[in-house]
């Protein structure tokens, strides 16, 4: 029973204190006046009496009545229902408010009061003050407290004979029911009657027809979207203009939410002065006035539905998660048919007559019985989900989240998951978990009707009649009795309010009233207590949940296999049939990521536990493990469907005995999961496993068999936990008080004993098993945030140290430990915090967890020192056996295979791609690292693949950049440490380490790798330390020379050098190579040597070559040798006689005034310079030059005569200041305004050389040309471009806007406003139309000779503002070209392209080509090509051209070799073109070393591939002229490949100077090199062509004069293969020794028969080398034919030899009718202009049986003529046979068959003649270079025909027979033919006769 109403209170105006206008409410009376005790009076009530605020009004308002609510501080909710009228105000008031009328606004508020500024006083202008009856109650009987309200002031108004205080006495003594359906009459005393109907269960809410209303103002959507928003605690305010409509609204939303409660701020009514409680940070619903509307709009995350006008604005920063589907869904649609009936019929033909809709009341209750059907689809089988923690003194209940949500399939739900962690939840779950208590209507529908509700899912009508039945059963309980009688209250008339009341609201009299209440409650003492019963009943709990959306069916057939599969690899594991589990384990992982499979791998593993253990040896522990972190990686961190939970047991209970004593268990190698450091995973393990215990407590102990698995249903029979507490409340009050004391305790200790244990299990999960690994427990999410970041680095560092030693007695040892266990212990100390307040522990039992956490961590710590230091011990479980990688001759191992696995790196050849073939990573294996390269070695990860061997290795030098990285590995998926090693020849080794490889090794194998990769010098590069057989510093000195050495020569060399230098004195920047004690230090262009040559040099320096010193003389000649003289001497620019006199007709000579390297460091010794130049000038003229890089000329066309000439970019003075000056210069000038007079002085001496400089015109400018497309005569639709050197024509070309050849090419803005709109797509600008379709240049005819004689090609920057020459012989052409920096980024944006390093977000061929485009690569080439097109056509027009562009070392060498190529056929052969690299490259001082970042001072400038740019440029012009070419395509990729890898000592170094300095350009005359690797690459390839057509280009069919102009613009480019081709079988083809294909089977594999029968094998194009597996034609058969002849015992020819023979023969076949073309390959007259062959013949190296075996370990003397082995040579034939024959003089030579001695056979030799050394020496074949044999002449007696004997050659004439008489024996001799013999016989004789 309650009081109706605790106060009643009467609230009138009163003035303000601050006295501003506004007023404010005062308690003018309350009754009773003392508070009660069980409820103290509200605070505030004034405030919410008006809560528009206290105003007068002009005119009388009728009466108003609503219900403001205010929550107290217990949370408790006080109804203060208010009924307002007006009376006149008093005096006192108006003058209030007229005192500062004039300042107000007005404010018109509809519903509300309205305010006027007040005319002047007098009756007209009588204003009216508001006074408010209030009533006080805990209960909502809103109607009943309208009625009580509206009779007191009607008792005032109609002025009726009652006394007012004896109805406020009765009013406030009224008592009634709360709950359980009574009724009851009361009367106030006044002959009023009113009937009050309690409702029948109190649970349930009240909601007459708020929730109808709520529907009606604001739709379906917008309710649903405030009943989710509410639901997920955002803040939500109602706006009307109506204060009862506020309060309905927030009631009705409140209804909805049933069973939840609302727990936060809920303010119906707020009232204006209290608005700032909008800006709260907590969650709300609160109701607010519209007038104020104004002051919510800043609102930000406040969600506002405006009732009035029917919208709900939801502000952009907040998101409504909604309900899950299809529940959302269905509510809508169920709500429509409630709220709108008709809908459904809408579209009938012949609608029914009238459909009866509810009332309002009726409708009401119907939408409320949708929600509570929603909240139990939502919620069924919740109770499932409780853990009963404790049952007594108070039952403590815990929910499990994550396992209900697992179960019912919304983990990934936003809405499930926000409500479930809600406080709505929260107290949902501490009401209704308790297992005892009344239920009621939302217990019954969860637990019964569930099942009715998915069957009714896909039927509306059914659907809409259990709606209608829930809602007859809501309806029932707000209105139990249907035929209430009438209520009898009295109101007052019509507009009474109108009349003038005689008087204001009288004063009570408070004694009289206190007089009743007293009377009251003295009776009420005196009664017993009306206390009804509560029937308390045990909760159902309803069937076991089930998943909101069934997943389709189709899986479960599958996974029942599935599960079969799991169970059958366990029972493998434990019968100890590994090779059968090891088969099914790929599948079982596979299986794993399968919900069921994890289950049921759990249930199995339960199956093999016997008394919470179960040893296992090592193999089957290793399958348990994997078996299980398998499982575990998908756990997310909440484990919602408890497979963590199901494993925790398993992972104390498997175990493996290590040593004695030493046992190790599952725990320790499943810890890397993320779920063992989640807090929520431990508690929601504590209390199921607590409430497992304290279940057992209190069953009878027949029935605890076995405490059921949590989340699992328990059986039948079995009683579940919340019916043990339930049996256990019911019995609980009549229990004794020691039962109940001991009951209580014995929980505790439960608790208490399950805390202990659960401190153990999570120091087991929680500690590394090394403690080193620390920094995985910072990794985690729980643990990470107690760890300070600043000693992680330490402890990383030291880790592997203190791993391997625990007996030392280090510091770092317990720091380490420390660290970690100091986390686990904070963490566990949170949980048992946590977990023991929550369940009721004493403080005594907490204190003693807190003393002994320390304590059980430390003694796991130093178990697990044992287990670990015992683990390591154990050998690696069946790992595949480590394959060893092939070496190379002198490359050594410097770290043994650590084993890693390599990853797939989003390439497609690794994963099978779009070649076909299997996945080949991840694989696993090893890493190794040798002096010269990184190697991967290794087998597919997957077995299903086969044993194939995966390999991949690059050089260790072409390393571009290593990272660390963190992955899983493929077959444990633990998370290992891992590198990423990125190489400048496109390979990747993205790797993770194996668990073996400690954190040491892996450092160890950087540190090693970061040595090698950078030396300190460059002695340490492995072409180096491969190359110095005996001490590492110089060779040792075998003979004594006559003359003085080369070494000593370029000793002394050196030294001048530096004397010189040391003369000069400084005054500008230039590049000096460090000497090699600075070789350590930065890169020398950060510090400079500023160094210049001075006038007065000493005559000795630079003396004519007449007075050279011998050993000057020495050098000489060596300098004659070297590649660049040779090439000079070819292109006729100059000869060198022996006195070094000039020879005068010539225009150019060969300078040695370089021979010191004194002028310019990089430079050549040698130097074509204009015959009219002095030595000493050029001294001047190099110092205008950067790097005193002085134009020099390098090539001379042969037809045109013109010349190319390469220098390096002009410094600011030079040119360009001489250009600048006004006037010309006066004598006494500065020495930098003499060189540059020099300078001019030089280029007109180079104009001067010229054949051709002036013409009649004396204008010498490039005039206008038009052009037709490819020999056609269709004009181009390109403009003439007019003279652009002559000023005058400035302006037409500006009209004419040209964009030919020269407008692609010149930049805009030279000085007198030449050309300023000339495109220029070289400077990078916008790309203008092409001279022709394909960026091919125009033809020849387009340069007229009216030109200037000399083209200097310059950076644009350099060039600026520069006046014409005055004389027009020479022009500037300034275009803009990129640097080497762009080059660097442009190549980094290439690997990243083609070599990925993760696979593609987007597979497929855009995101490679967009990721190309990125890379400007290709522009860039273009760009290339385009320069030298154009310098090309200037050359082969008759103008020279100077190239000077940067330092002259990098594009000027790109530009120049580029011309040479197109222009000169020579140099596309083999020969010419390594004379072009030596030449330009090497020579000329491109600074290789500096590029590739070879040394430590090199680090930082980082690898920049202008080398392999070019090449990539000469690989573009190879594709277009295919037959051009003598070399084939993978000479290229070669030459690219070792440019980069430090194999050979050619591309080391920055200039000739420092290759003399090392002494590595001439070698000793007297040192013959041993048995040696090659050093030069040069060498090398010229020993494979001679074994190997590899390097060959079969189509090579030359026109000599051809000038090659390719195509360049960027879509005629192609990306060259050699950046994306990989083959994984062999790693890269470039170490032709390693290279070999698979070995040949063994002889008894074959079939007995003579020919082999054909083996088929399988290629894939992802695996293997194509090349080698399919040869092209002609390698094939030239490789059959050398298997052929070996099989026929003659010594196998050359394959060029062959070649030659069959290409001269066939040159012949189509000689002599001339009918047709020949139908051969080789057709050497295409019409065509570009001459490609249809015909694709694949390139790279060649099958196996032209292998070159350097392995082969036979003696040389072994012939077994019919095997293959013959085609096998030693060694050391090997070697000697590509040492160059210049030692050898060959006097005749030719083929004669021998007879061998005694009982041999006749063989044929190739026989060689030698005067010289008075010798007839014979070999095995003609390309032999080791003899077998040396007839000395001396020895001789007697030529004289001979007779042929047994088994001599039988077609031969008996003539050809000759015996060769010597004092020892008589060799007997045959030749081919009889004229053969005679000359044999005439060469020997005078050999004889000269001696």
């Amino acid at each position: 029973m309650a009081r109706l109403a605790d106060y009643f209170v009467l609230v009138a105006f009163g003035p303000h204190p601050r006295g501003s206008g506004e007023g404010q409410g005062q308690i003018l009376q309350r009754f009773p006046e003392k508070d009660w005790e069980d409820n103290p009076f509200p605070q505030g009530i004034e405030l919410f009496c008006q809560p528009s605020g206290w105003q007068l009004c002009p005119e009388r308002n009728p009466p108003t009545f609503f219900v403001a609510v205010l929550t107290d501080i217990n949370s408790e909710r006080h109804y203060c229902a208010c009924l307002t009228f007006w009376e006149p105000a008093e005096p006192t008031q108006e003058a209030v408010c007229t005192e500062d009328a004039p300042e107000r606004e007005e404010e018109v508020d509809e519903g509300g009061p309205v305010r006027l500024s007040p005319p002047a006083p007098g009756p007209p202008g009588q204003l009216f003050a508001p006074k408010t009856l209030v009533l006080v109650s805990r209960l909502d009987h809103a109607e009943v407290f309208r009625n009580s309200l509206g009779l007191i002031y009607t008792i005032h108004v109609e002025g009726l004979n009652v006394g007012l205080e004896n109805v406020i006495g009765n009013l406030l003594t009224c008592i009634i029911p709360l709950a359980g359906g009574s009724q009851r009459t009361i009367s106030l005393g006044a002959g009023d009657r009113q009937v009050i109907q309690t409702p029948l269960a109190d649970s349930l809410p009240i909601s007459r027809c708020s929730v109808a209303l709520l529907f009606r103002q604001l739709g379906i959507t917008n309710v649903l979207s405030l009943f989710c928003a509410a639901l997920t605690e955002h803040k939500v305010l109602f706006l009307s203009r109506s204060y009862q409509r506020l309060s309905d609204a927030c009631r009705g939303l409140l209804a909805l939410l049933f069973p939840l409660r609302y727990s936060f701020t809920y303010v119906p009514i707020l009232p204006a002065q209290l608005l700032e409680v909008l800006s709260t940070p907590t969650p709300f619903i609160i109701g607010v006035n519209a007038a104020f509307q104004a002051e919510t709009q800043e609102l930000l995350d406040v969600i506002i539905a405006d009732l009035d006008g029917g919208t709900v604005t939801v502000p952009e920063c907040v998101h409504i998660p909604s309900l899950p589907e299809p529940l959302q869904s269905q509510t809508h649609s169920v709500l429509s048919m409630v709220l709108d009936p008709d809908l459904e019929l809408a579209d009938l033909a012949f609608p029914p007559p009238t459909t009866s809709t509810s009332s309002l009341k009726m409708q009401d209750k119907e939408l409320r019985a949708v929600f509570l059907r929603l909240f139990a689809q939502l919620l069924q089988g919740y109770r499932w989900c409780l853990h009963m923690v404790r049952i007594h003194p108070e039952p403590v209940i815990r929910f499990h989240k994550a396992a209900f949500l697992g179960q019912r399939g919304l983990v990934e739900d936003d809405f499930l998951m926000k409500v479930l962690e809600g406080m709505a939840f929260a107290g949902f779950v501490s009401e209704r978990g308790v297992p005892y208590r009344p239920t009621d209507l939302f217990d019954e529908l969860v637990a019964h009707e569930v099942a009715r509700m998915r069957a009714d899912e896909n039927h509306p009508q059914r659907v809409l009649r259990h709606v209608k039945e829930l809602a007859e059963q809501l309806y029932k309980n707000e209105n139990p009795y249907p035929a209430v009688a009438m209520h009898k209250v009295q109101r007052p008339g019509e507009a009474s309010h109108l009349q003038r009341v005689p008087r204001p609201f009288p004063r009570l009299d408070e004694g009289m009233v206190q007089w009743i209440v007293d009377q009251a409650t003295a009776k009420m003492q005196g009664a017993p207590p009306a206390v009804k019963a509560e029937r308390r009943t045990t909760v159902p709990s309803g069937p076991p949940m089930t998943a909101i959306l069934e997943r389709s069916s189709g899986l479960h057939g599958n996974s029942a296999r599935r599960l079969e599969v799991v169970r059958n690899c366990i029972s493998y594991v434990f019968e100890g049939k590994m090779l059968e589990a090891k088969k099914l384990l790929p599948a079982v992982l596979r299986a794993l990521k399968g919900r069921a499979a994890r289950r049921c791998l759990a249930q199995e593993l339960h199956l093999h536990v016997q008394q919470n253990r179960a040893v296992l040896d090592h193999q089957q522990f290793d399958f348990v493990v994997r078996m299980m972190n398998c499982c575990l990686q998908d756990c997310t961190s909440l484990d919602e469907h408890g497979i963590a939970a199901a494993l925790l047991p398993l992972v104390t209970a498997f175990c493996r005995k290590l040593s004695p004593g030493v046992t190790q268990f599952a725990y320790s190698c499943v810890q890397e999961h993320v779920v063992w450091s989640t807090p929520q995973f431990w508690e929601a393990m504590f209390y199921g496993d607590v409430q497992t215990h304290i279940r057992a407590l209190y069953l009878e102990p027949a029935e605890d068999r076995d405490p059921s698995q949590l989340g699992e249903a328990p059986a039948q029979d079995e009683r579940s936990a919340l019916d043990v507490a339930s049996e256990q409340r019911r019995l609980w009050p009549t229990l004794s008080r020691e039962k109940q004391q001991e009951l209580v305790q014995k929980e505790e200790s439960t608790v208490f004993s399950q805390a202990i244990h659960y401190a153990n299990r999570m120091s087991y999960l929680l500690l590394p098993l090394d403690s080193s690994k620390s920094r995985l427990l910072r990794e985690r999410a729980g643990l990470g945030d107690l760890e300070s970041a600043s000693n992680s680095l330490v402890t990383n560092s030291m880790a592997g140290s203190v791993a391997e030693s625990y007996d030392t007695e280090s510091g770092f040892e317990d720091a380490e430990t420390c660290d970690v266990a100091g986390a686990v212990v904070r963490f566990i100390n949170r949980f048992v915090d946590k977990v023991c307040t929550e369940s009721g522990v004493t403080s005594d039992h907490l204190k003693g967890l807190h003393v002994m956490v320390p304590d059980i961590v430390q003694m796991h710590i130093e178990t697990l020192e044992a287990v670990h230091r015992e683990s390591k011990r154990l050998p690696p479980i069946q790992k595949p056996k480590l394959l060893r990688p092939r070496l190379l001759p002198g490359e050594e191992c410097v770290l043994d295979g650590l084993r890693v696995y390599l990853l797939p790196d989003g390439r497609e050849e690794g994963a099978g791609g779009s070649g076909g073939g299997p996945a080949l990573l991840p694989a696993e294996g090893a890493i190794f690292l040798t002096t010269y390269r990184v190697i991967f070695t290794g087998m597919p990860a997957d077995p299903l693949v086969g044993e194939q061997v995966v390999v991949r290795s690059f050089p260790v030098a072409a390393l571009t950049k290593e990272k660390r990285i963190s992955v899983q590995t493929p077959v444990d998926q633990l998370l290992q440490d891992g590198l990423q090693l990125r190489s400048c020849t496109f390979q990747l080794l993205k790797m993770a380490f194996d668990e073996e490889v400690g954190s040491d090794s892996a450092e160890l194998f950087r540190k090693q790798l970061h040595k090698l990769r950078y030396p300190p010098d460059i002695r340490g590069t492995f072409a180096f330390a491969l190359g110095s057989a005996h001490t590492p510093g110089r060779p040792a000195r075998t003979t004594k020379d006559k003359g003085p050495s080369f070494r000593t020569l370029s000793r002394n060399l050196v030294k001048n050098a530096k004397k010189t230098i040391g003369r000069q004195y400084i005054t500008r920047k230039k590049y000096n190579p460090p000497s090699w004690e600075h070789r350590g230090q930065p890169p020398p262009e950060d510090q400079e040597d500023e160094i210049s040559v001075s006038e007065e040099l000493e005559p000795s320096t630079l003396t004519p070559s007449s007075a050279l010193k011998p050993s000057d003389r020495m050098t000489m000649n060596s300098l004659v040798e070297r590649a660049c003289c040779r090439d000079y001497q070819r292109l006729g620019l100059g000869t060198l006689s022996s006195s070094l006199s000039r020879a005068k007709s010539e225009p150019f000579r060969i300078s040695p005034v370089n021979r010191m390297y004194a002028i310019c460091r990089s430079y050549p010794g040698l130097l074509i310079v204009p015959q009219s130049v002095q030595d000493n000038a050029l001294q001047r003229v190099s110092r205008c030059y950067r790097q005193n890089r002085f134009p020099v000329v390098c090539w001379r066309s042969g037809r045109s005569k013109a010349v190319l000439l390469r220098s390096g970019g002009l410094h600011s003075k030079g040119v360009v200041g001489l250009f600048k000056a006004q006037n010309a210069p006066s004598p006494g000038q500065s020495q930098a305004d003499s060189s540059s007079l020099e300078q001019e002085k030089y280029l007109q001496a180079v104009v001067s050389s010229m054949p051709r400089y002036t013409d009649a015109s004396g204008r010498n400018t490039l005039s206008g040309f038009s052009s037709a497309h490819m020999g056609s005569h269709v004009p181009s639709p390109r403009a003439r471009v007019t003279t652009l050197s002559n000023p005058m024509a400035a302006s037409a070309s500006r009209r004419t806007a040209p964009r030919g050849k020269w407008g692609s090419v010149r930049a805009s803005g030279r000085s007198g406003g030449l050309g300023a709109d000339v495109g220029s797509r070289l400077a990078g600008r916008d790309m203008l139309s092409s001279p022709q379709a394909n960026g091919a240049p125009p033809d020849p005819g387009f340069l007229r000779p009216h030109r200037a004689a000399l083209y200097i090609i310059g950076d644009k920057a350099q060039l600026k503002g520069v006046r014409p020459d005055p004389l027009q012989q020479w022009e500037l052409v300034p275009i803009e070209v990129f640097e080497a920096r762009q080059v660097k980024a442009s190549f980094k944006k290439l690997l990243k392209a083609c070599v990925p390093g993760c696979p593609a977000a987007e597979p497929g061929p855009a995101s490679f080509l967009r990721s190309l485009e990125d890379s400007e690569w290709l522009i860039q080439i273009h760009k290339l090509l385009q320069v030298s097109v154009l310098v090309v056509e200037l050359l082969d027009s008759g103008s020279s051209v100077l190239v000077s562009l940067e330092d002259g070392w990098d594009i000027t060498t790109q530009v120049v070799s580029l011309v040479q190529l197109l222009s000169d056929p020579f140099y596309r052969t083999l020969e010419g073109f390594r004379l072009l690299v030596e030449k330009e490259w090497l020579s000329f001082g491109h600074r290789f070393s500096h590029r590739g970042a070879h040394t430590l001072a090199g680090q930082s400038s980082g690898f920049t591939p202008v080398f392999l740019q070019f090449l990539d440029c000469v690989h573009q012009v190879h594709l277009q002229f295919p037959m051009e070419f003598e070399f084939s395509p993978f000479y290229l990729k070669f030459l690219g490949y070792h440019h980069a890898s430090c194999r050979f000592q050619t591309f080391l170094l920055d200039s000739d100077y420092e290759r003399i300095e090392l002494g590595l350009l001439y070698e000793e005359k007297g040192e013959r090199r041993g048995q040696q690797a090659c050093r030069s690459v040069w060498e090398y390839v010229d020993r494979l062509s001679k074994r190997t057509p590899m390097f060959y280009n079969y189509m090579y069919a030359p026109e000599d004069t051809e000038v090659l102009r390719p195509y360049s613009n960027v879509s005629n480019l192609k990306v060259w293969d050699f950046y994306t081709e990989e083959t994984l079988a062999e790693g890269p083809p470039y170490d032709w020794e390693l290279a070999q294909g698979p070995p040949e089977p063994p002889e008894e594999e074959r079939p007995d028969g003579g020919a082999p029968q054909s083996r088929r094998r399988v290629v894939w194009p992802c695996y293997d080398s194509r090349p080698r597996a399919q040869p092209d034609a002609i390698s094939r058969l030239l490789e059959e034919l050398q298997r052929l002849e070996t099989e026929l015992g003659r010594p196998p020819e050359r394959w060029k030899d062959t070649w030659d023979r069959v290409k001269a023969a066939q040159r012949l076949e189509g000689r002599p009718d001339g009918r047709g073309i020949p139908s051969s390959l080789l057709v050497s007259s295409v019409p065509h202009h570009r001459r490609s062959l249809g015909v694709y013949l694949q390139e790279g190296p060649v099958g196996s049986t032209l292998s070159l075996s350097l392995d082969s370990d036979q003696s040389s003397s072994s012939t077994a003529s019919g095997s293959r082995q013959a085609a096998r040579r030693s060694t050391s034939t090997l070697y000697s046979q590509f040492q160059t024959a210049e030692s050898e003089n060959r006097s005749y030579e030719g083929t004669l068959y021998k007879k061998g001695a005694f009982m041999k056979p006749w063989k044929a030799r190739w026989f060689v003649l030698d005067k010289t050394k008075h010798q007839l020496r014979y070999y095995d074949h003609r390309v032999d270079t080791e003899c077998k044999g040396v007839i000395d002449l001396a020895e001789v007696e007697a030529v004289a025909p001979g007779t042929p004997t047994m088994g001599a050659p039988k077609t031969v004439d008996e003539k050809a027979f000759f015996d060769v008489k010597t004092t020892r024996r008589v060799y007997n001799f045959c030749a081919q033919d009889v004229p053969s013999a005679q000359q044999w016989v005439d060469q020997i004789q005078s050999c004889l006769s000269d001696a």
